[in-house]
């Protein structure tokens, strides 16, 4: 059984959502002490809980330890398998990252899966659901599985509620996938969603990221969120590129100015650009799992974050794993991932 330090690196639950992911996919039961022990409240909670019983359903585990506040957990997987599943997190919870738990092992199923999922779809601290659909998800459906996403309803923290559906069908084998050029930029589209909230707020934000980045204000728009179960603002910034598109967004806060969240995106955005690298520093971290379950890949990134660095050292833990993170220019650094052969089909 593999045995998982929680404490490790920046210490938080994406260690847990990784081990879990790798668990069901690669059929290997494993032991975590120390969940979360990084964050303010360690332990388990609402949206980690969630994310371990849908790891757990997904793949006819044993579980130990499965409980609100709970710094250990005991997860053995029996074999994943597809079918029609429903995940709520039943709070503001990222939907989204009990997503991520589940669908590496759902692309190497054996039969399709149809999943909906409940809770936070638009949440700072997780990837909203228009990251996933625009960014990662077509790249993932680039390495084989078919994914489609249709989102049904926003939840805005800290209220929650929102849905979202996917169907996937699966592969016997996930594919390499190889990201070294973005390609020329070919469309650019600046949104901002204002649920509750004066559409002002969203005028302001889309003006100055525009502003700032000399940009056509023909490519803004501002979306009055009318679905949603509370009051919430988001920022998304999409760059369609030859290779890939990535989406960057700036979520809004009490107390905290349209101007400073259309700031925070630009500065990321400037960053990407200036580096040339077509992986932006949070899709890099979605995309080091499915490449080592392929078997192999590269990419070209800014400087791994150390969210990053955690993900890639518990990645491999589960798959014999040359991991290579070589610097290229100021702020540039390709990262490529060669595992074992076999490791990516035994779900």
């Amino acid at each position: 059984m593999i045995q998982i330090d929680g404490s490790r690196g920046e210490g938080g639950g994406q260690i847990l959502r990784s081990s879990l992911a790798l668990s069901l996919a690669t059929g290997q039961a494993f032991r975590i002490d120390g969940i979360r022990a990084g964050r303010k409240k360690p332990g388990l909670m609402r949206q980690h809980l969630t994310a371990v019983r849908a790891a757990a359903e997904v793949g006819r585990a044993e579980l130990e330890g499965d409980r609100i506040g709970s710094t250990r957990l005991r997860f053995a997987p029996r074999g994943c398998r597809g079918g029609d599943y429903a995940f709520a997190v039943g709070t503001a919870g990222s939907a989204t990252l009990v997503l991520q738990t589940v669908l590496p092992a759902l692309c190497l199923a054996s039969s399709p899966s149809s999943l909906v999922l409940e809770g936070g779809t638009h949440n700072p601290w997780s990837p909203p659901f228009d990251f996933l659909d625009r960014a990662f998800l077509p790249l993932v459906g680039r390495m084989g599985p078919r994914i489609r996403a249709r989102l049904i309803r926003h939840g805005f923290y800290p209220a929650g509620g929102g849905r979202f559906e996917l169907e996937i069908e699966p592969v016997e084998r996930i594919e390499p996938l190889v990201l070294c050029e973005r390609g020329e930029i070919r469309g650019r589209r600046v949104r901002a969603l204002c649920a509750g909230l004066p559409a002002q707020i969203g005028e302001r934000e889309t003006a100055r990221v525009v502003d700032k980045l000399g940009w056509d204000p023909a490519c803004v728009s501002v979306e009055e969120i009318r679905d949603s179960a509370g009051p919430g603002n988001i920022l998304l910034v999409e760059i369609e590129c030859t290779h890939l598109g990535e989406v960057f967004c700036g979520f809004g806060q009490r107390g905290v100015k349209a101007e400073a969240v259309a700031d925070a995106a630009v500065a990321e955005i400037r960053d990407w650009l200036a580096a040339g690298v077509p992986v932006g520093p949070h899709l890099a971290d979605q995309l080091m799992l499915p490449i080592a379950l392929a078997g192999s890949g590269r990419f070209r990134t800014l400087p791994l974050s150390r969210h990053s660095s955690t993900n890639l050292d518990v990645i491999g833990q589960f798959v014999e794993l040359d991991a290579r993170v070589e610097e290229i220019d100021h702020r540039v650094v390709e990262v490529e991932l060669r595992a074992d052969a076999g490791q990516g089909s035994g779900s």
